[in-house]
């Protein structure tokens, strides 16, 4: 199958990318499930932008900034922030419903979240992904020019080192050509070839064994990346979103960072005895619930630890019912469905693996490392987000990124790709024991929860360590032996990227935004990136 552009991953990202091209390229858009199956979909908040002329663009940067840790990238971060307005009017164009205000300026209504100095966040009610991905879908699917593949697995990117012996190239950077892709549903593998191939798979949450993503999130662009050559930044930041929904019938259920920017606040559950219904986050923080995510997340993380219990609680029903079930119907009915009234009582949560703020390095239009292969939105590292990324600020990275991307890419001449060989089956046989995957992964997630979470100690990252190079050994000679199924590839994926993770905090000796080693608690004066750089095969 031959695209001028192979789109892997149909979130945010991708959607903007294909169709910023789909007017004068070829496109495919590889899903590994259906296309609104991503974690973007799931996003409630809303999308960051310098929207009002009570704002600016310098308080946008300047909050940016703060909640980075100091490692965002100025460059990058003025970047993405001075185009944010045009990103919000193209969605706005394509039709995507935003809430509206008609005593704004724009027209709609602007929500604050924790971080932000003002109210900058562009919603639409309280499914402000569901909103976007609904809309663009639609275009997507409508146009002549993309192909969906939907239900189908990425394996890995083919490079032109692969190929074989290139007469007269001599020492020239090897290229990426395309992939090779698995139909989940008939097993059969597929070869894309691709002039441009785009890694838009989102993060990496899966790693951990409580996240808010969904299934889909593990870190495929960032593994296929990684093995291709191209190096990765900061992977040690992983976000842990402070509220998640604490229940045994929610999987993975986020309650948005706006029920805290519009006054909820954290309590001490009945479980903490006399300390019961206290809010403890002024003890932790002045700015309390509305400080960033990393600092309430490690507060919570402390006051679990300390007392010894499940969850915390998050307050809002002293607001008007009326109000929070216009504001917030999404978390008021699912809450409701699970006997959970938010207008009056609070609601149980707990920390869980958000977002990746490290990836695949990338330059400001989603270059990487490899000619041929970009990288945008959860996957690539611009180094917008520094050491904790600022809320809202992700689906406004995608868009502009994306566009930026797109304009990249149409602006270079069409060269074709050279023939690329087919999927070799020849020396596998179908697996025996499919638990070996199942068990594999149980033991992954529990031990990265346990020992690579929101508080670090050296002697925890290294025999997190010892365990992944034991399970890659494992799932390397699984992969070589036997039929790739889905739940192999992802493992494969998900090894490869908690290697990345703990290697990244351990090269890491301070305290930093979302990484909080016991060992190094002290914050360094200059602040560095980390990037590991594979090495060639």
């Amino acid at each position: 199958m031959k695209f001028d552009v192979a789109i892997v991953g149909s979130g945010l990202a991708g959607l903007s990318v294909a169709l910023h091209l789909a007017e004068t390229r070829k496109v495919a858009i590889i899903s590994k499930r259906q296309l609104l199956d991503g974690a973007s979909n799931w996003a409630q908040g809303g999308i960051a932008a310098v929207l009002d002329s009570g704002d600016s663009h310098e308080q946008h940067i300047a909050d940016t900034l703060v909640a980075g840790g100091g490692l965002c990238d100025v460059g990058a971060t003025r970047f993405i922030v001075e185009h944010g307005r045009e990103a919000i009017e193209w969605l706005i164009e394509q039709g995507v419903p935003f809430t509206r205000d008609t005593s704004a300026e724009l027209g709609f209504h602007l929500t604050r979240e924790g971080g932000h100095s003002q109210r900058r966040i562009i919603h639409a009610a309280d499914a402000t992904g569901h909103a976007v991905q609904v809309t663009l879908e639609s275009k997507v699917r409508a146009h002549p020019n993309i192909s969906l593949f939907e239900h189908h697995c990425a394996i890995d990117l083919i490079t032109s080192d692969k190929l074989g012996p290139r007469p007269h190239h001599g020492n020239a950077q090897p290229k990426c050509h395309g992939l090779y892709v698995q139909d989940t549903e008939t097993g059969q593998v597929h070869t894309v070839a691709a002039e441009h191939t785009v890694m838009c798979t989102g993060g990496a949450g899966k790693v951990y064994l409580y996240t808010t993503n969904p299934d889909t999130a593990s870190g495929d662009g960032i593994a296929m990346a990684w093995r291709a050559g191209c190096r990765v930044s900061n992977m040690e930041f992983i976000q842990f979103h402070p509220t998640c929904l604490y229940h045994p019938y929610a999987k993975s259920f986020l309650i948005t960072e706006a029920i805290r920017g519009e006054g909820g606040v954290l309590k001490l559950p009945p479980e903490a005895g006399a300390a019961a219904g206290q809010r403890f986050m002024l003890a932790h923080d002045p700015r309390a619930e509305l400080a960033p995510r990393d600092v309430v997340a490690r507060a919570i993380d402390f006051e679990i630890k300390k007392r010894g219990l499940d969850y915390v609680h998050l307050d809002i029903s002293h607001k008007p019912a009326d109000w929070l079930i216009e504001h917030f119907p999404t978390i008021y009915a699912r809450c409701l469905e699970l006997g959970i009234d938010i207008t009056k009582e609070p609601i149980p949560i707990v920390p869980a693996a958000h977002y990746t703020c490290g990836g695949v390095v990338t330059d400001l239009v989603g270059r990487t490392d490899l000619p041929g292969l970009y990288a945008v939105g959860e996957t690539a590292c611009t180094g917008l987000h520094g050491a904790n990324r600022l809320a809202s600020n992700s689906l406004l990275e995608c868009v502009v990124v994306g566009r930026a991307c797109a304009q990249d890419i149409v602006s270079q001449e069409k060269n074709g790709t050279p023939y690329l060989p087919d999927w070799d089956e020849s020396r596998v046989t179908d697996a025996d024991e499919e638990v070996v995957i199942a068990h594999n992964w149980d033991e992954l997630r529990r031990f990265m929860w346990n020992y690579v979470g929101i508080v670090r100690t050296t002697k925890r990252l290294e025999r997190a360590q010892h365990r992944i190079a034991l399970l890659k050994e494992e799932i390397d000679e699984y992969y070589r032996n036997f039929r790739i199924t889905a739940d192999l590839l992802e493992l494969r994926n998900l090894v490869d990227v908690a290697g990345l993770i703990v290697n990244s905090a351990l090269q890491r000796r301070e305290s930093r935004g979302l990484h909080f080693s016991r060992d190094y608690p002290e914050t360094l004066p200059k602040a560095l990136p980390s990037i590991l750089t594979p090495n060639r095969r």
